[in-house]
C-alpha cells in the first residue's frame, strides 16, 4: 500500500509539473483521436500532450455502451476510424492480426466491432497514445495568464490550450415514469448504457421489456432473442429504417455549406433535430429484429409507457393503449442520452460562473470556426454541434475537430 501511495505521489508531482501545449479532457473517441492528430498534424510535441481521463483504458465507455448492446458491426463506414489515413482500416485488414480478424459488411465497409477494436487498439500501441493519458477526473478551470489551470485528482495542471470533449455517457435518459423504480428495483430496471448493467446479467431472465425503438433497443433484443430470451420492445412509433443517424450529405459541402451560412443559431439547432434520425436502425438490424419476430421470440408493441410497477418477482410496465400492459422478468431501457448540454458542474462552472463563455439558447457553446469557444479553449464533440452540425458527436465529427483545431495551432 505505500509502495502505492509513493507511485501515485510521484504521478501527481509529474501531473503537477508537466508544461503542456494542449490539455485535452475526456478519453473516448474524441479525446484519444485528438491527441493523435495533434501530435501527427498539428505539430505538437507528444508529451506536452495530455488527456485526462477517469477510466483505466482509452475508449472505454465505447466499448461498454457497445457490448452493452450486442453490437456487432458499426453503423458508421469504414474510413471513420482513430487513425489518421481514412483508408489505414483497410491496410490493416490485410496483414497480420488485423488480416486473420477483419469483418467488413456491405455498404460503406462498415468494420466488425471486434475487427475496429483491434485497430483501435494498434493505434493506440503503435503511436503510444496511452502514454498520453493521465487517468484521473478534472474538477475546475480556471484562467491565467498564459493558458488555463484545470484542477484534478492528482493536483494542478498548466496549459497553453484547453479542448473539452466530453461526452453524454454520464448524463442517461430516464423516463420520469420510470425514476422510482429503477432506482429501487433490485436490478430489475436497468438502463442500458449505465455502467452497472450487463446484458449477462439477464441471462436468468425468461422474458424482458425494452423500452425504446432505436438501434439499442433492436440490437439487444435480437441478442437476447437469440439465447432464448422471450422480448417485448415497446416504442412510441414503428420501425424507423435509416442507414445512419442522419444523411451523408452533413458530411460534405452538400448540407454544410448552408448550415455555416446560417446566422440564427436557432434555426442551427433545428436543422440539426431535423437531420437526425433519432430512435432509429440500420436495414440489416431491422431485417435481424423482423426475422426475430416472425419466430415469435421478438414483440413489437408501439404505444406510450406511463407507469413501471413492481409486483412480485414481475415488473409490469403500463401503457396508454392495447395490450395497456406488459409483464416481464426486468426492464430495460434503452432511452439514450438527455441532451442537455454535457460536461456537468465542470462545464458549466467555467462557462457561466467564471470565464463568462458564450451560449446558445439551447445551452450549447457558442465557438468560432475553429471550435474555440474563448480564449485558447476548444471544444469537440456534442459541444461543437453548432459549428459542426448533426455528425460533431461521431467519429466523423472527431476527424472534422482534429482539422478545426490544427488550423489553430
Amino acid at each position: 500500500m505505500a509502495r502505492l501511495r509513493r507511485r501515485r505521489e510521484r504521478r501527481s508531482e509529474r501531473v503537477m509539473s508537466l508544461p503542456l501545449d494542449w490539455l485535452i479532457i475526456g478519453g473516448g473517441v474524441h479525446g484519444t483521436y485528438l491527441s493523435h492528430a495533434l501530435v501527427q498534424r498539428g505539430g505538437a510535441s507528444p508529451d506536452r500532450v495530455r488527456v485526462l481521463d477517469p477510466h483505466p483504458q482509452p475508449l472505454d465507455t465505447f466499448w461498454r455502451v457497445t457490448g452493452a448492446t450486442g453490437m456487432t458491426y458499426l453503423r458508421s463506414p469504414g474510413v471513420h476510424h482513430l487513425d489518421l489515413d481514412p483508408y489505414a482500416l483497410r491496410r490493416f485488414a490485410k496483414r497480420g492480426a488485423g488480416r486473420r480478424h477483419a469483418r467488413f459488411v456491405y455498404p460503406y465497409d462498415r468494420p466488425g466491432l471486434e475487427f475496429f477494436r483491434l485497430h483501435t487498439e494498434h493505434v493506440v500501441r503503435e503511436h503510444r497514445l496511452d502514454a498520453r493519458r493521465e487517468r484521473c477526473r478534472a474538477h475546475r478551470i480556471e484562467r491565467t495568464e498564459t493558458g488555463y489551470r484545470v484542477e484534478t485528482d492528482l493536483g494542478s495542471l498548466l496549459t497553453r490550450r484547453l479542448v473539452l470533449a466530453v461526452g453524454l455517457a454520464e448524463q442517461l435518459c430516464i423516463p420520469r415514469w420510470a425514476q422510482a423504480l429503477a432506482a429501487h428495483a433490485e436490478a430489475r430496471v436497468h438502463h442500458i448504457f449505465a455502467p452497472s448493467f450487463r446484458r449477462e446479467d439477464l441471462a436468468g431472465a425468461s422474458s424482458v421489456a425494452i423500452v425504446g425503438g432505436g438501434i439499442s433497443a433492436a440490437q439487444l433484443a435480437c441478442a437476447l432473442a437469440a439465447a432464448g430470451t422471450e422480448v417485448t420492445v415497446v416504442a412510441r412509433h414503428e420501425a424507423r429504417v435509416h442507414r445512419f443517424d442522419s444523411d451523408p450529405e452533413w458530411l460534405g459541402p452538400r448540407a454544410m455549406t448552408g448550415f455555416t451560412r446560417t446566422r440564427d443559431l436557432a434555426e442551427r439547432r433545428r436543422q440539426i433535430a431535423a437531420a437526425r434520425h433519432r430512435g432509429s436502425m440500420p436495414p440489416e438490424i431491422a431485417s435481424a429484429l423482423r426475422r426475430e419476430a416472425r419466430t415469435g421470440r421478438v414483440r413489437w408493441v408501439e404505444a406510450e409507457p406511463l407507469a413501471l410497477d413492481a409486483k412480485g418477482d414481475r415488473v409490469i410496465l403500463q401503457l396508454d393503449r392495447p395490450p395497456h400492459a406488459v409483464q416481464a422478468d426486468r426492464v430495460v431501457l434503452a432511452t439514450g442520452f438527455d441532451s442537455h448540454r454535457p460536461g456537468g458542474s465542470l462545464v458549466d462552472d467555467a462557462a457561466l460562473d467564471r470565464l463568462g463563455l458564450r451560449c446558445a439558447a439551447c445551452g450549447y457553446p457558442v465557438v468560432s470556426a475553429h471550435l474555440e469557444w474563448g480564449p485558447g479553449l476548444f471544444v469537440s464533440g456534442p459541444l461543437a454541434e453548432l459549428e459542426l452540425g448533426p455528425t460533431a458527436r461521431n467519429i466523423a465529427g472527431a476527424r472534422a475537430a482534429a482539422e478545426r483545431l490544427a488550423g489553430a495551432a
